[in-house]
C-alpha cells in the first residue's frame, strides 16, 4: 500500500495528471496474487500484474510482466475506455488494434470477418 503511495505521488503523478484515477491492490501475504497466478511462492511476492475487472466481476483484460519490464499506463487507460464503449453499447459496437476515443469503432456482425483490417489501414495504422 505505501508504495503505491509513493509510486503515485512520485512518479504516476508526473506521468499522469493527477495521478492514477483508479485503485491499485496491494496484496502483503499474496492472498490475491494466488488465486489470480501471479504469486511467486519461491521469492513470496506476486509478479506485477495489471487485472481489468468490469463492474460486474469479470476479468476483461490483463497483463503479467516480469519486474524489469515496465507497464504503459496510457495503453490501460486506452484499454479501459475501450472495453467501457463496448460495455455501454451492450456489445454493437467493437473497437480494433490500438483504437482510442474519437476513432472509427467497429459493427460486429459476419460482414466484418476478414474486413478489420480495412478500417484500420485506414485510420489506425500507426497513429
Amino acid at each position: 500500500m505505501f508504495v503505491h503511495k509513493m509510486w503515485d505521488d512520485y512518479e504516476l503523478s508526473k506521468m499522469v495528471e493527477g495521478g492514477v484515477p483508479f485503485p491499485m491492490l496491494s496484496d502483503a501475504g499474496g492472498r490475491v496474487g494466488k488465486i489470480f497466478g501471479v504469486y511467486d511462492e519461491d521469492a513470496g511476492v506476486e509478479t506485477r500484474g495489471r487485472f481489468i475487472i468490469d463492474p460486474d466481476g469479470v476479468v476483461q483484460g490483463y497483463e503479467v510482466l516480469t519486474p524489469p519490464v515496465g507497464r504503459n499506463v496510457n495503453e490501460t487507460f486506452r484499454q479501459i475506455q475501450a472495453f467501457q464503449l463496448v460495455r455501454e453499447s451492450k456489445g454493437t459496437k467493437a473497437t480494433p488494434s490500438g483504437w482510442k476515443p474519437g476513432k472509427t469503432i467497429l459493427k460486429p456482425g459476419p460482414e466484418l470477418v476478414g474486413n478489420v483490417w480495412k478500417e484500420w489501414k485506414t485510420e489506425m495504422a500507426f497513429d
